[in-house]
């Protein structure tokens, strides 16, 4: 699911194009000399590594079940987004906060960086977890 945010940005199309799982709109989203970084170090260099990437990841049953935008700034080149993203991999489900920092032309991403939590959120009352 795709939280709206009113309307559709390079970002938030990218986004809701791993939502659906689906690898052409996901290559599509992205310019042909794009660089994306994953959160936890992988970087795809061009529109078929990202194409080649969707389609193994989404092959070997890789499931987005939820990617939920909770701010999107925009400027006339830049995204920043909060979110949410709830995946299964390897048979694992799980959940984690994130946020994307991305260049975008026209109306596609030519760079993207993805960070995520390395733990779950937890108010602090004087003593660490």
């Amino acid at each position: 699911m795709l939280a709206s945010v009113g309307f559709m940005t390079a970002l938030t199309e990218y986004i809701g194009a791993w939502a659906a799982n689906d690898v052409e709109r996901i290559a599509a989203a992205v310019t042909e000399d794009c660089v994306i970084t994953e959160c936890y170090g992988p970087v795809y260099r061009g529109r078929d590594w990202v194409r080649r990437w969707a389609d193994a990841w989404l092959g070997a049953g890789g499931i987005v079940h939820h990617w939920d935008v909770t701010v999107d700034i925009v400027t006339a080149d830049r995204e920043v987004a909060e979110w949410t993203f709830e995946c299964t991999w390897e048979g694992d489900r799980s959940t984690f906060d994130g946020a994307t920092v991305a260049r975008v032309a026209g109306d596609l991403i030519a760079e993207l960086r993805e960070y995520q939590t390395s733990a779950p959120l937890d108010d602090w009352r004087g003593t660490w977890r």
